[in-house]
């Protein structure tokens, strides 16, 4: 049983899916306008987490998450390398992917792209024209009544006659709208700009009317959890709910909604100018200790995903590789064994409230440090489970051990270790520490321990 902190409800409640045995996820997509910073990395990683667990504890996942591929960003990118809005989304689109499948990311089930909705977007216009929850501006476009869906503002716990109170200081106001807060379902079309056919002339969807009706194309009235980042509270999800529910469709049972990464007090954002760029985080640091980093801190807190961040959990992964290569000298082999069922309890316990990734990783490396103290012992059968137990749990989070197995050099690497063991042996420390002193120049770093000397890089 599956508890997550709903946004709507302010409660933890327990997810039951429109379809026992499985689960429809939404979750908004990149807009695609610059190369991704580590803070996608973290939604990204967040989300895929989610749906990992969730596939691992038996549940079929259909898994959705869009592109906004026209929208003001992109536009004015184009006019200002003097390229089109395609262009532009096409090739940070493809930088999106290239960095999310180093970072080991799943590809969703289906990625849809707001161009290729624009139909089942003018639908769901015409239809809150037609329940009167949308108005039509001649020359400017159709805009949402706000004022006419009671609801407004639950999800985001905000109060109509506030928002109305600030909807100067924080929009431009249009005389012609019916309320400040009113937003754009349809924009007329403007000279230069990228546009289509529609009842209320050419022109081009609003920002918000793009997810409403892609998830429920995709996934049906009622599907099961909506994601996002916390940022994406209020206005967009609070707009797309409008929209869906303003139209007559039921929209999704559960929301969550994922921390920001920060820089000191400041949220990383590309408007900021303050981000570090995936790739360049993956160049440094390698994308098991991204994807670690995320992890030890709650889905739904703000996160630093700086330097230090990213060494410490680096260091967390060698530790892992390490057992796994440690294990593999000793010749103890995990594959067929038996998992340890009050691990997988204590795992499950976690991640089932509320995706509690911190404790479910802590289980991961409490289970590798008795892991290493049987192999210091001896004990070949408690080792073997306990490995098993730690690549399993692991790999559930989408972390995979790596045992140095079959690594470039390693033949010439564990021969000059075995030279080693010999000349400690005889008692040639002078040779011992020589051929360290060697390696260490190398990037290797040795442990000797009770079964024998291990290295890693």
């Amino acid at each position: 049983m599956i508890r997550v902190h709903d946004t709507l409800s302010r409660e933890k409640v327990e997810v039951i899916p429109r379809e026992p045995g499985k689960l429809s996820i939404y979750v908004c997509g990149p807009t695609v306008y610059e190369v991704p910073h580590v803070g996608h990395g973290r939604a990204a990683v967040v989300f895929d987490v989610i749906r990992r667990y969730v596939e691992w504890s038996g549940v079929d996942v259909t898994f959705v998450s869009n592109v906004t591929d026209v929208e003001d960003k992109i536009i004015a990118r184009a006019a200002k390398e003097g390229t089109s809005e395609s262009e532009v989304a096409q090739r940070y689109e493809a930088a999106y992917w290239d960095v999310m499948d180093r970072l080991d990311v799943g590809r969703p089930d289906h990625l849809p792209r707001a161009t290729e909705y624009i139909e089942p977007m003018i639908e769901l216009i015409g239809d809150l024209v037609r329940e009167g929850h949308a108005y039509v501006v001649e020359g400017q476009g159709v805009y949402f009544d706000v004022e006419s869906y009671d609801p407004y503002g639950e999800l985001s716990h905000r109060k109509l006659a506030d928002l109305l109170g600030t909807a100067g200081g924080r929009v431009e106001v249009d005389e012609r709208k019916r309320s400040p807060v009113d937003f754009a379902l349809w924009k007329a079309a403007k000279e230069g700009e990228p546009a289509w056919d529609s009842p209320w002339g050419k022109g081009r969807p609003g920002w918000h009317i793009e997810c409403s009706a892609m998830s429920l194309r995709l996934l049906g009235d009622g599907f099961d959890l909506h994601g996002g980042g916390d940022d994406l509270v209020f206005p967009h999800h609070e707009n797309e709910r409008a929209q869906a529910e303003g139209a007559g469709h039921a929209f999704a049972r559960y929301w969550i909604h994922n921390g920001m990464v920060m820089v000191g007090s400041e949220k990383m954002a590309k408007s900021l100018g303050n981000f570090t760029t995936l790739a360049d985080a993956l160049d440094a640091h390698g994308p098991r200790a991204i994807r670690l980093a995320v992890l030890q801190t709650h889905y739904r807190k703000q996160m630093e995903l700086g330097e230090k961040e990213l060494t410490d959990a680096a260091s967390a992964i060698r530790g892992l590789d390490n057992l796994a290569r440690r294990a593999r000298v000793a010749g103890i082999d995990p594959s067929g064994a038996q998992l340890d069922d009050a691990a997988v309890g204590s795992f499950r316990a976690h991640m089932d409230d509320d995706f509690g990734t911190p404790g479910a990783a802590a289980v991961i490396f409490d289970t590798a440090r008795w892991a290493n103290a049987a192999i210091d012992r001896d004990d070949r059968g408690e080792a073997a489970t306990l490995l098993a137990t730690v690549i399993e749990l692991a790999g559930a989070l989408g972390l995979e051990l790596a045992d140095g197995d079959g690594e470039e050099g390693d033949e010439e690497i564990d021969a000059l270790v075995a030279q080693r063991e010999e000349a400690r042996a005889r008692g040639d420390y002078a040779e011992a520490d020589r051929i360290r002193d060697q390696l260490a120049q190398r990037g290797i770093t040795l442990e000797d321990t009770p079964t024998g000397t291990i290295w890693h890089r």
